[in-house]
């Protein structure tokens, strides 16, 4: 797959480079992030997308910031950068984090220079974090679909997943996908049942892009296909992924998921949330009421893009004059949720669980 990082440092040039996923599957090209203001427009406009993958593009951020700083008021100028990159996408909380956890390496018993030096280290830092993040969540995710194989005699494990959670929203490897490759590479027999994921189609575009690059045998379906083949028991498992979860387990993620989840829940099919502990929010509770969703544009739901021969269109499929709601992400309440696989194990989606596996996070 040439190489399977979505983003990296290019030393010589001091910018970011990462995989332009506006493009897939038509075009694979590398976008160049070289300014703060590059940085929020990769954020913004999804040439990156995926809550870890949001993240580590914000630290980058954050030092590209510090490097072309000219002004006088260093902190107030990093202050300032951090708020505008929040500010960016409220729903994955992974962004502020990793804009927070940049501010904090910055002291004003250094110089500028060792500043930058420090927040480049830390961007660098975080995306090794999450790679050995994703790595474990496979770990773990895998021993789920060892038991399925086994008990289907080596029949491949039918896995549903929604959206894209795999090495493009994540840096290597991914979440919800990381137990479906290191499966594959083991020699399980596995297919995927890929949701398209509207208006974006995320899962159509991207998901179904990475694993065909990875070569595991998938079919994509339309969004509302899911229900159809858990009553008819096609599906053995559900995996997603997560752009924030509660404390009591709540789970934020792209538009659909928690009709995905109701429908599990009727056909006894196990739901899975595969994340990272940064894309938990140590600081609320209800997801329903404390999580912020995204509204984006119009345009997306009103428009789609396609390829016609050698060339790539983009096409109008509503009347001109029909509104638009375009919510970016839904909340599946903790109810519904089998187990989160996360770097550290798997738990129950409630506080007693998660603080079982980070018993630090419980401490006043």
């Amino acid at each position: 797959m040439g190489n399977p990082q979505t983003i990296w440092f290019n030393h010589q040039k001091n910018s970011v480079e990462t995989i332009d996923q506006r493009h897939l599957p038509f075009l694979n090209l590398i976008y160049e992030i070289g300014t703060l203001e590059e940085a929020r427009f990769a954020i913004t406009e999804m040439v990156v997308r995926g809550a870890p993958l949001i993240g580590v593009t914000a630290a980058y951020g954050m030092y590209l910031a510090a490097s072309n700083f000219s002004g006088n008021d260093f902190q107030a100028e990093m202050q300032r950068a951090a708020e505008w990159l929040k500010s960016s996408r409220p729903t994955a909380v992974n962004l502020a984090f990793a804009v927070d956890e940049a501010l904090s390496v910055i002291s004003e018993q250094h110089t500028i220079l060792q500043n930058t030096h420090h927040l480049l280290e830390y961007a660098e830092s975080l995306k090794q974090r999450e790679i050995e993040f994703s790595k474990q969540i496979g770990m773990y995710g895998l021993e789920l679909i060892k038991v399925i194989s086994e008990k289907k005699n080596r029949e491949p494990v039918q896995i549903l997943t929604h959206c894209n959670a795999g090495r493009l929203a994540c840096v290597e490897l991914g979440t919800a996908t990381a137990p479906i490759y290191l499966a594959h590479e083991a020699g399980i027999p596995v297919h995927v049942w890929v949701d398209e994921t509207r208006p974006r189609n995320q899962g159509a575009r991207l998901t179904a892009w990475e694993l065909g690059e990875a070569g595991i045998p998938h079919t994509v379906i339309p969004d509302n296909t899911g229900g159809h083949l858990m009553q008819h028991q096609m599906v053995d498992l559900v995996i997603v992924g997560s752009d924030r979860t509660t404390m009591n387990g709540d789970v934020a993620n792209k538009i659909g998921t928690y009709l995905k989840a109701l429908a599990a829940a009727d056909n006894g099919v196990p739901f899975y949330v595969a994340l990272p502990s940064t894309t938990i929010d140590w600081t609320i509770n209800d997801g329903i009421t404390e999580i912020p969703i995204e509204q984006r544009n119009a345009s997306e739901v009103s428009m789609m893009e396609g390829k016609l021969g050698d060339e790539i269109y983009e096409f109008r499929i509503l009347p001109e004059k029909s509104q638009v709601a375009n919510y970016g992400f839904d909340v599946t309440p903790a109810r519904l949720v089998t187990g989160l696989i996360t770097e550290r194990g798997i738990c129950n989606a409630n506080r007693e669980g998660i603080l079982s596996l980070f018993p630090e996070k419980g401490k006043k």
